[in-house]
C-alpha cells in the first residue's frame, strides 16, 4: 500500500512537474512572439497603422492568427514562431519595397484615391465601387465637419477608406461670403513628378509639355529631375516643388 501510494504521489509531482513546464513555454513564447512582433511593426513602419490600407489590414489579421496558432501548438516553439514571424514580415518588407519602386504594384495593392464628388456633382459609379450610399457619405462628411452635400466642390475616397474634402470657395473657412470677397474658382493640384520621375500622364492631361517643366524648374534653380523628391502644378500658380531632404540634412531645419 505504501508503494501504491509513493506511486501515485510522483505520478501527482510529475504531472504538476509537466503543467509547470508547459506555462513556463507558453510563457517564453509569449515574451518572445511579443518581442517578435514589435521589431517587425518597427521594420515595416508607421504607415502600417496610420495608413491602414486593405492589404494592411489583412495581412495583420494573418500575422496574428499565425503567431496565435504558434503559441497554443504544444509541438511549436520559439524557433518555430520565430520562422513564421521572419517569413511572413519578409514578405510583407519584400511586398512594402515592392510597391513603393513600382507604381503599378502600388495601385494593385494599396489603391488609388478617387472622387466621390467632382465639381459638386456625386459620381454614381465611383460610389458603387467602394460600396458607398448616401448616408455613408454624409457620415463621413460630418466627420469632416461638413454638414451638407452641396458645400462640397470635390471629395476624395482614399485607399485607407477615408474621405478628404474641398469645400466650394463660398464655404471655405474664412467664409467669403461674411467677408464680402469675391468667390474665385477652386483649381486642383496635379502632381507633376514624384519621387524624382515625371508624371507624364499628369502632364498629357494639362496640356503641359516635358520643356515647360523643365524650364519651370530651371526658374527655381533645379537643373536636374533627379534633385526634385515631389513637384506639384496648380493653374495661377508657380510651381510647387519639394527637393529631396533627409531628416539630417541641414536644409530640412532652416525653414
Amino acid at each position: 500500500m505504501n508503494s501504491l501510494h509513493q506511486v501515485n504521489l510522483k505520478l501527482i509531482c510529475l504531472k504538476e512537474v509537466i503543467h509547470l513546464n508547459h506555462y513556463l513555454q507558453m510563457l517564453t513564447d509569449t515574451i518572445f512572439g511579443f518581442f517578435a512582433l514589435f521589431a517587425l511593426t518597427k521594420l515595416l513602419g508607421k504607415t502600417q497603422i496610420s495608413q491602414l490600407t486593405p492589404f494592411d489590414f489583412i495581412s495583420a489579421l494573418i500575422l496574428g492568427e499565425l503567431v496565435g496558432n504558434a503559441l497554443f501548438d504544444k509541438e511549436a516553439g520559439i524557433i518555430e514562431i520565430g520562422f513564421v514571424i521572419i517569413l511572413w514580415g519578409s514578405l510583407l518588407y519584400l511586398t512594402e519595397i515592392i510597391s513603393q519602386k513600382f507604381k503599378r504594384t502600388r495601385s494593385l495593392l494599396e489603391g488609388e484615391p478617387d472622387f466621390v464628388i467632382y465639381r459638386g456633382k456625386l459620381i454614381r459609379d465611383v460610389m458603387k465601387k467602394n460600396k458607398l450610399d448616401i448616408n455613408q457619405l454624409q457620415s463621413l462628411l460630418r466627420g469632416k465637419d461638413v454638414f451638407s452635400i452641396q458645400e462640397v466642390e470635390f471629395a476624395f475616397m482614399e485607399s485607407n477608406g477615408t474621405l478628404s474634402v474641398i469645400l466650394k470657395p463660398p464655404y471655405q473657412t474664412p467664409n467669403k461670403q461674411d467677408l464680402q470677397v469675391s468667390s474665385d474658382k477652386t483649381y486642383l493640384a496635379t502632381t507633376l513628378i514624384n519621387d524624382g520621375e515625371i508624371i507624364y500622364d499628369n502632364l498629357k492631361e494639362k496640356n503641359l509639355t516635358e520643356e515647360w517643366l523643365i524650364d519651370q524648374l530651371e526658374e527655381q534653380q533645379y537643373n536636374h529631375i533627379s534633385d526634385v523628391f515631389y513637384a506639384e502644378y496648380k493653374k495661377g500658380e508657380a510651381l510647387f516643388i519639394l527637393p529631396y531632404v533627409n531628416r539630417e540634412h541641414k536644409k530640412y531645419d532652416e525653414k
